[in-house]
């Protein structure tokens, strides 16, 4: 799966579980490290909630590399859709759920990863210096995202 690195990446599912399962689940971002491989710890910056325009600081690892994002907010609709703009690498983080199967007690997970204004140049040069290359890296990110989105399913089934 080689391509640009600023590429949407894109990982789904059908999740055997009601959308307000899935969405308790996806938004308690304590539990976000159990299902992505390189998230190691997603904390607000900001008092209060989950709502628009909240900061969360991302600690990330990857083999030896470790770095902090910050992210903020940019989207919520409860139960549906919630994304976040990661501001040092120029990716939106997109989570859309929607109900499926026989009276809704399916949910379709969309995980997505545009990056609007393409790649930083702070990215540019962090990627490939510690992490393989930033179109290597996206390609590993889109492995880790089904990763994500399967943990997630599991955990909403169990």
């Amino acid at each position: 799966m080689s391509g640009p690195a600023d590429r949407e990446l894109r990982a789904e599912a059908v999740v055997e579980a009601p959308p307000e399962r899935v969405w308790a689940l996806l938004t308690d971002f304590s539990r976000m490290p159990e299902w992505s491989p390189e998230l190691v710890r997603m904390v607000p910056l900001k008092p209060g909630d989950l709502r628009i325009g909240q900061w969360y600081l991302g600690i990330n690892r990857r083999k030896a590399a470790v770095w902090p994002t910050r992210s903020v907010v940019t989207a919520l609709e409860p139960g549906r859709t919630i994304a976040w703009d990661t501001t040092s690498s120029g990716a939106r983080w997109i989570w859309e759920l929607s109900p499926a199967g026989p009276d809704d007690a399916f949910t379709r997970v969309v995980h997505r990863r545009p990056v609007p204004h393409g790649v930083t140049a702070m990215s540019k040069v962090f990627a490939p210096l510690f992490l393989g290359g930033n179109e290597g890296h996206a390609d590993e990110l889109e492995h880790g995202m089904a990763r994500t989105v399967a943990r997630l399913k599991a955990a909403a089934e169990a």
